[in-house]
């Protein structure tokens, strides 16, 4: 046999040029099939990617429709910076967004610079005490009792203490109302076997059954 020729074991003859060819052909098809499928793999991935923000916008343009409707006193800048933060927050302690804006509601009417009885201050009303604890204990860091007047500050705040009652009290209705009616007194509730006030909860109920039934369609 000459040295130009192989013989496979089927005894078809093969010049060494055209091994090679079908060789490198082979070797193409297969680069291109790997490049065929991440391809598929990364227009997935874009896909997948198109479709989580489009409904992140959905969500975010929910809470701002919300804010619309019921906001007091707060310029379109605000209004944004307020959906925007309920937004992240919610997906930071995985709450339904309609539930902290029923909570607001309930607080303070989403009214701009809400001051309670007690003292409690902005959209969510946190008292001054507990505001400067949560502020310093999260790195926000703590500049007075005004910076409770900043939705952004007042509803990280805010969202922050609500999970850590949850946290507490492993039970959700315990936790709101914890929230309103302070955790101290709350134990002693429990730990008296008195009834627990149910009028708070309902109020934000109400508003959240509300809200579900107007916007989340």
């Amino acid at each position: 046999m000459s040295p130009g020729v192989l013989l496979d074991k089927t005894g078809i003859f093969l010049s060494k040029p055209i091994s090679f060819v079908l060789v490198l052909i082979y070797l193409l098809q297969s680069t291109l099939l790997v490049f065929m499928i991440k391809d598929k793999y990364d227009l997935h991935k874009i896909i997948d990617f198109q479709r989580a923000r489009l409904v992140e916008m959905e969500e975010q343009l929910k809470i701002f429709q919300v804010i619309e409707d019921f906001q007091i006193g707060f310029s379109d800048d605000e209004k944004v910076e307020l959906a925007k933060v309920i937004f992240l927050e919610s997906n930071r302690y995985n709450y339904d967004p309609l539930m902290i804006m029923a909570l607001i509601m309930t607080e303070s009417s989403f009214k701009k610079g809400q001051v309670s009885h007690a003292g409690a201050r902005g959209v969510m009303q946190l008292l001054p005490a507990t505001g400067q604890d949560l502020a310093n204990r999260s790195g926000l860091g703590w500049d007075g009792m005004e910076q409770l007047f900043d939705p952004v500050t007042n509803i990280r705040l805010g969202s922050l203490h609500l999970f850590e009652q949850i946290i507490k009290f492993k039970d959700v209705k315990k936790a709101i109302i914890s929230y309103n009616l302070g955790e101290t007194r709350l134990r002693g509730k429990i730990r008296e076997h008195k009834p627990l006030p149910a009028q708070y909860y309902r109020r934000i109920l109400q508003n959240y059954n509300m809200l579900k039934e107007r916007y989340d369609t």
